[in-house]
């Protein structure tokens, strides 16, 4: 089974490695050069690991363009497994493998296609999620589906930890794949349109925090924009401040401020009021001096 892979982020090298682990290596590896690093946050160097193994790479930022469409095509795969690669790949990109392309999408498709799953998951309160591999079409991750593993979502789920569920599904999913396309029997299972949903894009300035949201809401931002994206943030002294990790602050003692206030210190970080009169902790937070704000500063929403 010749495969190629096209992708770029950390779930890119995960299934490289399920490739190699499971005797399959690709043939060739389509990838983002280092230069470009900066388009996705869980960027991964797996040309690198390709090339140290002899593997062929070809570094790219458009995956339709007639020369990588030529690279491509040179490698004559049976297969071309997209995962972590955010164009859309076109006709004639998927006319070239001799099976077809399949393509990995963060969710229970036909729930969440789009952008931006792993955060509007957790944004959205979802209490089961699934990882899917489909084939692609001319859609947005509308295409048949090849295998489906659904799971639950934890009340306390973080970005990080719900990417890392995906992960493990992506190292037993691919090497799945692999032996039902060499039995000639992948599933091609139609997708329900009727039922589908879709994602918007999220940028690094959808982390803005809202103090003037109940404090649940905001615990919520925090865990859902979290590593690894680049996170929640407010501003403090007109310098940015992000919160990596939040919790309900304890009941006692009981903090009357304004909303966005800093109310204390404490052992693990700081107490910050938010817009319902509750207040949450900040435990971990990044800022340009990396220490706490002072106590009965405002954190505001803007700079």
């Amino acid at each position: 089974m010749r495969v190629v892979l096209v992708g770029s982020v950390e779930s890119s090298k995960v299934a490289f490695d399920a490739l190699v682990n499971a005797g399959k290596p690709p043939v060739l590896v389509v990838t983002l050069p280092k230069e470009a690093a900066d388009r996705h946050s869980d960027f991964a160097d797996i040309g690198s690991r390709a090339a140290e193994m002899g593997i062929p790479v070809y570094y790219t930022t458009l995956i339709n363009s007639p020369e990588a469409l030529k690279a491509i095509e040179s490698a004559a795969p049976d297969v071309t497994l997209v995962i972590g690669w955010s164009q859309i790949c076109k006709a004639s990109f998927r006319a070239i493998a001799r099976i077809g392309s399949i393509g990995f999408h963060p969710a229970a498709l036909p729930l969440l296609r789009g952008r931006g799953v792993i955060p509007w998951t957790i944004l959205l309160g979802e209490k089961t999620a699934g990882s899917t591999l489909f084939w692609l079409d001319e859609g947005t991750d509308s295409g048949p589906i090849l295998l489906q593993e659904n799971f639950h979502v934890a009340a306390d789920e973080t970005a990080r930890s719900l990417y890392l569920k995906h992960m493990h599904n992506i190292e037993e999913m691919v090497p799945e794949a692999m032996r039902l396309l060499e039995r000639g029997d992948a599933p091609r299972i139609g997708q329900d349109h009727s039922q589908a949903s879709y994602c918007a894009k999220r940028t690094p300035e959808d982390g803005l925090i809202d103090w003037r949201q109940p404090a649940w809401q905001i615990l919520t931002l925090i865990r859902a924009v979290g590593d690894p994206y680049p996170g929640a943030y407010t501003h403090c002294n007109g310098f940015k401040l992000h919160i990596d990790v939040a919790a309900p602050a304890a009941e006692t003692p009981r903090y009357i401020g304004v909303t966005g206030q800093v109310q204390a210190h404490t052992p693990s970080g700081f107490v910050i009021m938010c817009g319902d009169g509750r207040c949450i902790e900040a435990r971990h937070w990044r800022s340009q001096n990396g220490k706490p704000p002072p106590v009965h500063s405002k954190l505001v929403s803007l700079p």
